[in-house]
């Protein structure tokens, strides 16, 4: 319980220095494509790359390769968290879970719903509103330091693993394009065979990722959208590691003693001691958890690289408000279904469900709390802007609606932050 408590702490503290890097790759991205750089910035990511393995061979351009590659394993640190949070965090059990999955599934009802009241000729843009941006949402709360309550951060972290978990199930299914049923079976004993690795207890790290490059090919063979691939093979990563603590404690020690007993008047080590540092070592590797140390390497650079690198890449947008007035209600349904329909949702659906005794509000969680992280969830941005790029083709509409993200994302943020200094203010003064 301690060691996940710990592994959330430290979620929160990248993500939240993430959400800094985000705005300033987003800024930038900004003003480069409003600036006499901008061809040269458009043409940059629109270049072609293609890589061949053996007579198979994927073409893209440099976008496609941040959005399905890159992303693949920003997706595969997702799927990682949804594991372990299911295993042994914040929604491993029915009480600790109920409470963020109804507000995650109110979340991403209502905001769809919202979309859909306003375009109901042109419903695909649904998913663009039911994202949420965690990096973002958790980059605000670090900015407010001690007068925002740990337990909403705890909350926050929760709510968006299961929005994620959300956004994941849409992409698969909704957002694919044409599909390719020959490629099923390739990728199908590709996956079996992951699995057959986590069957054997097999916890080297190297095996499941080698096949996870063959997974993310055939998946994107497919035509379902090649991150899927990344979700999948979290899902496969062993949570056990190969000896348990107690076993490791107990063959460290001895290791230790081996080395105290060995030391004389020589400046170096000899070789009982430099066996007893081999067998210390072998047990520590042992003793890891495949998945939590895979999510370990992945963070830092998902946090510091691939998410701000996708920002800047895809982000940068001309500011033409003609483009958002030819495509008004797409861009309302967003900033609506994210500033209106992402509080209604998380705040009515766990109000209306504590209210009929279904699930039950953590004590250390005042309503004020949850109707500002309402507000904060309305923070889609990176998430919201993927899926944009998934629903729409035009690059018009696309403008359009990014403008409508970054619109609706700094009012919801903005509402957020004052609800949260109020409601701390409250706080202090009963």
């Amino acid at each position: 319980m301690i060691d996940s408590f710990q592994t959330i702490q430290r979620f929160i503290k990248n993500e939240s220095f993430s959400g800094v890097l985000l705005f300033i790759a987003t800024l930038a991205a900004v003003m480069v494509a409003n600036s006499a750089l901008s061809q040269e910035y458009f043409d940059l990511w629109h270049m072609p790359l293609g890589v061949t393995v053996g007579g198979h061979t994927i073409s893209m351009s440099l976008t496609y390769w941040i959005d399905d590659g890159l992303m693949a394993l920003f997706f595969l640190m997702v799927g990682l968290e949804i594991k372990r949070e299911l295993l042994i965090g914040e929604l491993s059990s029915v009480s600790k879970a109920s409470f963020p999955i109804v507000a995650a599934i109110g979340g991403m009802v209502i905001p769809a719903l919202v979309y859909v009241t306003l375009n109901p000729d042109n419903p695909i843009g649904f998913g663009i509103p039911m994202a949420t941006d965690i990096a973002f949402a958790l980059g605000i709360l670090m900015l407010l330091g001690k007068k925002v309550n740990p337990a909403l951060k705890l909350f926050l972290v929760a709510l968006a693993v299961v929005d994620d978990l959300g956004a994941v199930l849409i992409v698969a299914t909704v957002y694919t394009s044409e599909i390719h049923v020959e490629y099923f079976l390739h990728a199908g004993l590709v996956y079996l065979a992951i699995w057959i690795l986590n069957y054997k207890k097999v916890t080297m790290l190297t095996p499941y990722l080698i096949l996870g490059v063959a997974l993310w090919i055939f998946i994107h063979s497919i035509g379902v959208h090649a991150t899927i691939a990344g979700v999948l093979l979290a899902f496969a990563i062993p949570i056990s590691s190969k000896v348990n603590e107690d076993e490791f404690v107990k063959s460290s020690k001895q290791a230790l003693v081996d080395f105290e007993e060995h030391i004389d008047t020589i400046p170096i080590l000899n070789h009982h001691q430099i066996d007893s540092l081999e067998e210390i070592a072998h047990n520590y590797y042992k003793v890891q958890n495949p998945l939590v140390k895979l999510e370990h390497l992945l963070h830092n650079f998902s946090a510091y690289f691939i998410m701000p690198l996708f920002a800047f890449s895809n982000a940068g947008v001309v500011l033409n408000f003609n483009a958002v007035s030819e495509h008004l209600m797409i861009v309302l349904g967003v900033i609506f279904g994210l500033i209106v329909g992402k509080p209604i949702g998380i705040f009515g659906f766990t109000y209306l469900a504590a209210k009929l005794k279904i699930i039950t509000k953590p004590d250390n969680l005042g309503w004020d709390e949850i109707f500002a992280v309402g507000f904060l969830g309305g923070i889609g941005f990176t998430m919201s802007i993927f899926i944009t790029q998934l629903a729409f083709l035009d690059e018009t509409m696309i403008d359009a609606v990014k403008l409508g993200v970054f619109i609706a994302s700094f009012i919801a943020g903005t509402i957020g932050i004052l609800l949260i200094l109020k409601a701390h203010k409250e706080k202090q003064l009963k």
